[in-house]
């Protein structure tokens, strides 16, 4: 099994099996036992989440959706209407212009959600990268068995072409024994 590992680094990446990276090797070797290589990488890295890891990806997802851009408008707007209202009915505020108790509030959802989105960011760039090494694993074997197909074609046509000429060689020898027979039989 080594050896023909080995051979098959040679054959296609012109390299022997220790001088190839982690992802060659286990591409040589998927090819070597015909096997596949394709997997599901988005699936394998979710199963491997922590439940803040989820947690975080969610928050991520809902703060950079619409449903959250409406539901913040509309507690900006309730809120500012609100202290409006009981500015003009009893000339009292819980929370006087400029606001400062709402922007409190904005700078620490602000403060707790950064950091959750660019964890979230972070993952989902792991997640890109393995799908890029994935793609690579993918990409070669696709490659080096497209090689190797050719290989096999250009095997099979050198067969032929040797049992062609063989062929030729011997409808050649039948006609020069009928030119024979006939050259003797017009004498």
């Amino acid at each position: 099994m080594k050896a023909d590992i080995n051979i098959l680094a040679q054959r296609f990446l012109h390299k022997g099996i220790e001088s190839l990276s982690q992802r060659e090797k286990l591409v040589i070797k998927s090819i070597a036992n015909r096997v596949h290589i394709s997997r599901n990488v988005q699936k394998d890295y979710e199963a491997r989440y922590s439940f803040g890891q989820r947690l975080a990806d969610k928050v991520a997802s809902f703060g950079g959706s619409w449903a959250f851009i409406i539901l913040f408008s509309g507690i900006l707007c309730t809120w500012i209407g609100l202290n409006s209202f009981i500015l003009i009915h009893w000339n009292e505020v819980f929370d006087p212009y400029p606001y400062i108790l709402l922007n409190l509030m904005l700078s620490m959802i602000a403060a707790f959600q950064a950091p959750i989105i660019m964890m979230s960011q972070n993952r989902q760039a792991a997640k890109d990268r393995a799908d890029a090494e994935h793609d690579y694993e993918v990409n070669l074997k696709a490659e080096l068995e497209i090689m190797a197909l050719h290989e096999k074609m250009d095997s099979l046509r050198e067969k032929q072409w040797e049992q062609l000429l063989t062929l030729q060689q011997d409808q050649i020898g039948m006609l020069k024994k009928i030119v024979e027979n006939v050259q003797e039989k017009s004498r």
